[in-house]
C-alpha cells in the first residue's frame, strides 16, 4: 500500500490501525484536525464525532455496542503510532497480489505537520515484486519538509509503443528490475508555499522484451533498446499547498512543479531535461454541501535530450499510479505527456459513510515522427467512495472506467484519486 498508492481490493483490518486518538489515513499521511486551539477544535470534534467510517461498522460487528470512535485531544503528539495492514489487491497491471503494509507517524513539534513513514511488500501473481519507502518529515513550525522516495521493483509490464495511434493489440510484456531513490529538501518561503533541491537516481536492469510482435523492429527498439537504463541528476522543487486535508481536499489549490536535468556529470550516457508540472483545484459545489468538484492538470515533459524509453512520460507513470482511469498503466507513452481530469464528489449518506463519483479524463502523447500532439484519449466513468478513516478523511475509492479501443477495468485506491 502506499508509494504507488496500490489499488486495494479487498482490506483485512488489524483494528489497531485506526485507533481512537491515531489521526493516521489509510494512504499513509496523518492529518491534523487543526492548527488552531479552543472553541474551533470543539466545533471540528463535534463534526467528526458524530460521523462513522468502515472501522468503526467493523468494530460494532467484532464487538458489538461499542458505539462509535471519538476524537482525543492527543491529536499532535510526539508518539510514534505504528499501523499493519494485510490485503489482497488487484489491478490492470498487476492482476492479483498480496500485501503487507505499514505506516508510521508521529510530530517533532506541535507547531509542525505530522511526520510520516509509510512501506510494504507487495508480490503478484504475474510474480512482480514492489518494495517501496516513503517518508515526509517536517521540521518545527514546517520550516523544512524532508522528503523521500525509495523503491525496489522487480515487475514484467505491458508496453504498447510510442504515441497515441497504438492499439490494445500492440502490447507485450517487458521485464526488468529497477531502483528509484529520490528525496528532495524544501524550505518554507512563505504560508503555503516551498522551495527545494532534490536528487534523483533511477536504474533499470535486466530489460527483457519477452513476447514481442514477430518480423517487426518494435517502438522500444526503434527508440534505443538497452538491457539497462540509468538516469542521475539534481531536482528544482516548487510546492504551493493550501488544501484543508491533502487526503480528500474539500477545498483549496495544490501546485507542485519539477524541474529535473540529468547531466553526463551526474553518471548519465547523455544529458537529458524534464519538467513535471501538478495543479489541481477543489472547490465545494453546490455550497454549503458535502460534494466537491475537483480539477487535475498533469504535464509532463521532454525538455531536450533523449529520456531513456521505460522513464518516458506514461499513462499511470505519476507518483501515485494515478493518471489515465479507464487504460492499464503504460497505455500511451511518448516525449510530452499533457492530461487534464475532473471529478464530481458526492456525499450519500447523513454520517458521511457512503458516497459516489463521476469523472472524465483526456491524455494526448506526442508523436516521434512528427513532435506533435495528434491524438486524445479520453476516459469516463464512476465509483463509489466508503470512509475508511473519518478521522483524516480517508475513502476506499472504487471505480470503473472506460477508454477507446474496448479499453476497461476496476481502478480502487485507499484515499481519493487525487
Amino acid at each position: 500500500m502506499g508509494v504507488i498508492r496500490f489499488k486495494i481490493f479487498f482490506i483485512l483490518f488489524l483494528m489497531h490501525c485506526c485507533s481512537a486518538t491515531a489521526q493516521v489515513g489509510s494512504a499513509g499521511i496523518p492529518i491534523p484536525i487543526t492548527d488552531t486551539t479552543g472553541r474551533a477544535d470543539v466545533i471540528i470534534a463535534s463534526k467528526i464525532n458524530n460521523e462513522n467510517d468502515i472501522v468503526d461498522v467493523a468494530r460494532n460487528i467484532i464487538h458489538p455496542h461499542t458505539g462509535r470512535r471519538m476524537m482525543t485531544g492527543e491529536v499532535k503528539s510526539r508518539k510514534l503510532r505504528v499501523s499493519v495492514v494485510p490485503a489482497a489487491g488487484y489491478t490492470l497491471q498487476t492482476d492479483f497480489a498480496g500485501i503487507v503494509g505499514g505506516n508510521a507517524s508521529f510530530y517533532t513539534d506541535t507547531s509542525a505537520n505530522p511526520s510520516t513513514m509509510l512501506t510494504s511488500i507487495t508480490y503478484t501473481s504475474r510474480t512482480q515484486v514492489i518494495f517501496p519507502f516513503l517518508g515526509s518529515f517536517w521540521t518545527r513550525k514546517d520550516k523544512y519538509n524532508i522528503v523521500i522516495d525509495w523503491r525496489y521493483l522487480y515487475f514484467p509490464s505491458v508496453t504498447f509503443g510510442l504515441g497515441g495511434h497504438t492499439a490494445l493489440s500492440d502490447g507485450y510484456l517487458v521485464n526488468y528490475s529497477a531502483i528509484h531513490i529520490h528525496q528532495a529538501v524544501l524550505r518554507k518561503l512563505r504560508k503555503d508555499m516551498y522551495l527545494g533541491l532534490g536528487y534523483n537516481l533511477d536504474y533499470f536492469w535486466d530489460i527483457k522484451e519477452l513476447n514481442p510482435p514477430a518480423n517487426i523492429v518494435t517502438d522500444f527498439e526503434n527508440y534505443g533498446y538497452d538491457a539497462t537504463e540509468f538516469a542521475s541528476g539534481f531536482t528544482f522543487n516548487f510546492l504551493y499547498d493550501n488544501r484543508d486535508n491533502p487526503i480528500n481536499a474539500h477545498k483549496g489549490n495544490f501546485v507542485n512543479v519539477v524541474y529535473r536535468p540529468n547531466l553526463t556529470i551526474f553518471g548519465n550516457t547523455a544529458t537529458w531535461r524534464s519538467l513535471t508540472v501538478d495543479l489541481r483545484k477543489y472547490i465545494n459545489f453546490p455550497a454549503g454541501t458535502k460534494n466537491i468538484l475537483a480539477f487535475w492538470n498533469y504535464d509532463w515533459v521532454s525538455i531536450s535530450g533523449k529520456t531513456p524509453y521505460l522513464m518516458l512520460p506514461n499513462t499511470g507513470g505519476d507518483p501515485y499510479s494515478n493518471t489515465g482511469r479507464g487504460y492499464i498503466p503504460g497505455r500511451y507513452r511518448g516525449d510530452d505527456m499533457v492530461y487534464l481530469e475532473g471529478e464530481y464528489r458526492i456525499n450519500l449518506s447523513r454520517r458521511g459513510i457512503f458516497g459516489a463519483v463521476v469523472f472524465a479524463n483526456a491524455q494526448s502523447f506526442t508523436e516521434q515522427a512528427s513532435k506533435r500532439f495528434e491524438t486524445i484519449a479520453p476516459g469516463y466513468g464512476g465509483g463509489i467512495r466508503l470512509k475508511f478513516n473519518k478521522f483524516s478523511r480517508t475513502n476506499v475509492a472504487i471505480d470503473y472506467g472506460f477508454g477507446l479501443g474496448g479499453s476497461q477495468g476496476l481502478f480502487i485506491n485507499v484515499g481519493e484519486v487525487f
